[in-house]
Formats: structure tokens, C-alpha cells, sequence
């Protein structure tokens, strides 16, 4: 189907709208390369697609099979924040890409819930590590009714409060610390991979 200057002006408004949902979600040089790529596929499809009953209904029954622009530039924004936080496993691409599936599914938003009290854990670990030197009483490993329970640090410490171990917590509160990290951002990396994969099949 070859478009008359009526179809061009649909197309060009409706990718207009999507350029500037984009640029909400991601940035400048990459929203470029996105409509691009979005704009391809549309004409290729209407370069496919027959004029019937007329020219503004095909083209709009191809820009409706595409989703309004605002729902196609969020789910297209959160397959590149996925692939990129699965491809580099960098903590930044990776937090996106869990708060993108966080506010859109419910499984991404227990998903982001595990992960981040994976994260406290591990990051309040290696603070009792990093504590314990300067305040030797009240960092430790706490103890609830004689059994541990965990690395905790408290000022001023509570009379019901039972702080317990030497200088020999600090290498065991690293390790546990960074043993969390790595395991929890292991554990969301492959989240992430599986998602993707399910999505595509």
C-alpha cells in the first residue's frame, strides 16, 4: 500500500507521540535508534497491507495491532533495560530493569521485594564488618533467647539486647555480606533471563 500525504501525516503523528514517550523512559540516542526501528517495522507492514475498505482504516488497524504509543514505548523500553541488565549484570540496569517489571506485574513486584531485602541483608552485613572496629561493643552477631539470628549493630545497645564476638566478626560479616550480594544479584540476573525468555516463547 503506498500512502497518500493523509496516511504520512497519521504515521508521522503517531510515531511523533512515541518519540516523546520514549524520551521518558530512556535516553536520547537510544530513543532515536528505537523509533527508527519502530518506524521500519510500521512501514513495512503497510507496505505489506492492502487499502482496504480505504487507506485510513488499514493504517490504522496496523497502528492499533501496535498498541497505543505510550504502552509500546514502555514495554519497549523495558526489553532494552531487561537486555542490558541480563547482557552486563551492572547494578544500575539491573535496578531498572527490576522496577520496570516492579510497577507492571505482580510476580516482578515480589520479584523486586526478595531481591531487595537480598541486597539490605548484604549491605547491613558488611556495615556491622565496617562498624565493629570503632564501636566494638556494639556491633556483633545478636543473639535471640541463646540462638543467633543475626549481624546487627545498635547505639546506645538494649538491655535486652545481646551482643556477642570479638574482632573474628568482622571477616565472618564480610563474607556473609558480600556471599548475600553476589547471590542475590546472581538470583535477580537470572530472573531477569527467565522473564525475557518467557516472553519471547
Amino acid at each position: 500500500m503506498q500512502l497518500t500525504d493523509t496516511g504520512e501525516s497519521r504515521v508521522n503523528g503517531y510515531l511523533f507521540v512515541l518519540e516523546r514517550s520514549l524520551k521518558t523512559f530512556l535516553p536520547l540516542d537510544v530513543v532515536r535508534d528505537a523509533v527508527r526501528e519502530i518506524e521500519s517495522h510500521v512501514r513495512e507492514r503497510i507496505a505489506a497491507a492492502d487499502a482496504t475498505p480505504t487507506e485510513r482504516d488499514a493504517v490504522e488497524r496496523i497502528l492499533a495491532e501496535l498498541g497505543p504509543p505510550l504502552r509500546v514505548a514502555q514495554a519497549y523500553s523495558a526489553e532494552r533495560t531487561i537486555e542490558e541488565a541480563v547482557a552486563t549484570g551492572r547494578i544500575v540496569p539491573m535496578m531498572r530493569a527490576i522496577w520496570h517489571l516492579a510497577v507492571s506485574t505482580v510476580a516482578g513486584f515480589f520479584a523486586a521485594i526478595a531481591l531487595m531485602f537480598g541486597y539490605f541483608v548484604g549491605i547491613a552485613s558488611i556495615a556491622v564488618a565496617a562498624i565493629k572496629p570503632f564501636f566494638p561493643e556494639n556491633a556483633g552477631i545478636q543473639f535471640v533467647r541463646g540462638v543467633p539470628v543475626g549481624f546487627a549493630a545498635q547505639f546506645p545497645v538494649s538491655p535486652t539486647t545481646d551482643l556477642r564476638g570479638g574482632y573474628w566478626v568482622i571477616p565472618l560479616a564480610l563474607a556473609f555480606g558480600l556471599g548475600v550480594l553476589v547471590v542475590t544479584h546472581r538470583g535477580g540476573r537470572k530472573y531477569l533471563a527467565w522473564w525475557r525468555e518467557r516472553r519471547v516463547s
